[in-house]
């Protein structure tokens, strides 16, 4: 589908004046970003691990440590309920290390995907209760299980809820740790739970003095979790402005160095030819990592996924990460099948929510369905699978509509769900509701899109001129990294190449080499991936615009400047 190509705004000039010293590239960048004091940029292109936020500051964050310690120190029963998804078992894994670090009796569970579904149950409450636990502490899911909550605590139970989903209509009468509440005074709200987490840790570490612990946990103990809270933030796809900023920054470097042989494991098992030169980044955790992990609770039970980050014993974890590799391929294998069934239903339809419907499709298959969907489609898209009476579905959006908000105002409908603005998550008890959702949500959600153009847009940061992209440049790019949402790889537009020769790459010619020139006499290479269908499309002596990133390739000791192309047209005239 043809992209809108979007250039930014130029800077105003009051902002160059602002910064005279600061190259334009990179001052609309910045500007790009919402950095416009020095003190933002600053931290931006610094980022400080002392300058993150004070965890005392959550409003409940006293009162649940005090919890948490009062059940350590009286030896109650704590079990730590964790989300299946890599956000969830990362957070899981640092909350349990720790805990028994502080010699608590902890234990741990995490539903099955397919048959307890998102977030608390009741099969699963109820089997907290017989097992005599006196505390449960919630990651990565809770905030939407009202009636859970409330059975647990009939039953004397108390709970804790470390989350950061989207907050619904009614909250549980528990001590909630989330961002997103509305009434949260913490100053960042775009923590992943793993990086809530992280701040409980960080205030126990604080308040640890005066408690009956096994042993106290130093200020460094924190650094070496940021591995985890790295993978689970650029897993979960949350912002890397901010304060994320500093804690995957740091994380990446504790990755390179990681004491957790369970992830040394997981990194040896991958095929790293693909990041060697580069190092670990997000993409290596995007596309390679977080994929593994998130495999484990899509195919079978997260309890691997958990077991591999929490062993010390080398042959078992090199035994788990291999399996996981072998999961990951299967579910590959397996979404693929189930896009081209999901794909052939909505293909033709002219609605503005994309809704396909199959039997019995692994559940936990279907966010990945749905989010492929909305990607050739540019339509919001949900997919549901038949479970016995019930109906599993998860939904992906486009910026412009919140979908999780637009679930709450159909939640009688609805046995549970949850998610964020654009992924969610949902339950329907049976196909008298599922038939009435369907019917209201594709209602309300042309309503809420009326007159907005849903063709997809290319941000880009700036227009250049080609003898722009150097060295000099180059190097300060690289200041910008880790890249994530909100902070994307740099784009740039360059229009009137004068093209010098284009040739085909890789087996099947799915890639293109492109040598071009730009207002001068240098010619400069520039690679297209899985851009083979320009080969019929372009020859010597065309002109095209092209929008692309700048990176490096590295070879023998040697390097180059590299210009990926991400789009490119003809120029016009």
């Amino acid at each position: 589908m043809d992209k809108i190509w979007q250039v930014a705004k130029t800077v105003p000039k009051s902002f160059k004046d602002k910064f005279p010293e600061i190259n334009e590239i990179v001052l609309q960048l910045l500007y790009d970003r919402g950095l416009k004091t020095q003190e933002a940029i600053d931290q931006f292109l610094n980022p400080d691990y002392e300058k993150l936020h004070d965890p005392l500051t959550f409003r409940m964050m006293k009162d649940v440590v005090k919890r948490i310690f009062e059940a350590i120190d009286k030896k109650e029963k704590i079990t730590v309920y964790g989300d299946y998804d890599a956000d969830g078992v990362c957070a899981s894994v640092l909350l349990m290390r720790a805990l028994k670090e502080y010699g608590g009796n902890v234990d741990f569970y995490t539903p099955y995907r397919d048959t307890e579904g998102y977030g608390l149950n009741m099969n699963a409450s109820q089997y907290m209760i017989e097992q005599g636990t006196n505390l449960v502490i919630t990651v990565d899911c809770g905030t939407s299980n009202t009636q859970e909550v409330a059975y647990l605590k009939a039953n004397n139970v108390d709970v804790i809820i470390i989350d950061h989903h989207s907050q619904p209509l009614d909250l549980p009468d528990a001590l909630i740790l989330n961002p997103k509440l509305k009434d949260e005074k913490y100053p960042y709200r775009f923590l992943a739970s793993s990086g809530m987490t992280f701040k409980v840790l960080s205030a126990m570490i604080a308040e640890q003095d005066g408690h009956k612990v096994k042993k106290k946990l130093p200020e460094k103990y924190l650094k070496w979790q940021l591995d985890l809270v790295a993978i689970s933030t650029v897993t979960d796809m949350m912002s890397l402005i901010g304060e994320n900023r500093i804690l995957v920054k740091y994380g990446l470097i504790v990755l390179e160095k990681t004491r957790k042989v369970g992830l040394q494991q997981l990194i040896k098992s991958i095929n790293t030819n693909s990041f060697t030169a580069r190092g670990i980044d997000t993409v290596t955790i995007g596309f390679q990592i977080g994929p593994r992990l998130n495999a484990a609770g899509r195919m079978d039970h997260a309890s691997s996924a958990y077991e591999l980050l929490m062993t010390d014993d080398k042959s078992i974890a090199r035994e788990m990460a291999m399996q996981l590799s072998e999961n990951n391929v299967d579910r590959q294998k397996k979404t693929e099948q189930i896009f081209k069934k999901a794909k052939a239903q909505v293909q033709d339809s002219k609605d503005t929510l994309l809704i396909a419907l199959g039997d019995d499709w692994p559940i936990g298959l279907v966010g990945l369905v749905a989010g492929r969907l909305l990607r050739v489609f540019q339509r919001p898209t949900m997919v549901i699978s038949k479970n016995g009476e019930e109906f599993i579905g998860s939904g992906r959006s486009i910026e412009q509509f919140d979908m999780t908000a637009e679930l709450s105002k159909h939640d009688k409908l609805l046995k549970k769900y949850g998610g964020h603005p654009q992924a969610c998550g949902f339950t329907i008890a049976n196909k008298k509701n599922l038939d009435a959702f369907i019917k209201t949500m594709k209602k309300s959600t042309k309503d809420a899109l009326k007159g907005v153009d849903l063709t997809p847009v290319l941000q880009i940061d700036k227009e250049v001129e080609l003898d722009e992209i150097n060295w000099e440049l180059y190097d300060v790019l690289e200041q910008f990294e880790p890249h994530g949402m909100d902070n994307p790889k740099p784009k740039f537009l360059a229009r009137k190449l004068h093209v010098h020769s284009i040739e085909g790459m890789g087996k099947n010619q799915n890639h293109i080499r492109v040598m071009i020139s730009h207002n001068s006499d240098e010619v400069r290479k520039t690679i297209g991936f899985f851009m083979g269908e320009w080969l019929d499309k372009i020859k010597k002596g065309d002109y095209i615009d092209i929008v692309f990133e700048v990176g490096v390739n590295k070879w023998n000791g040697n390097r180059e400047l590299e210009l990926k192309i991400i789009d490119l047209k003809h120029s016009d005239g």
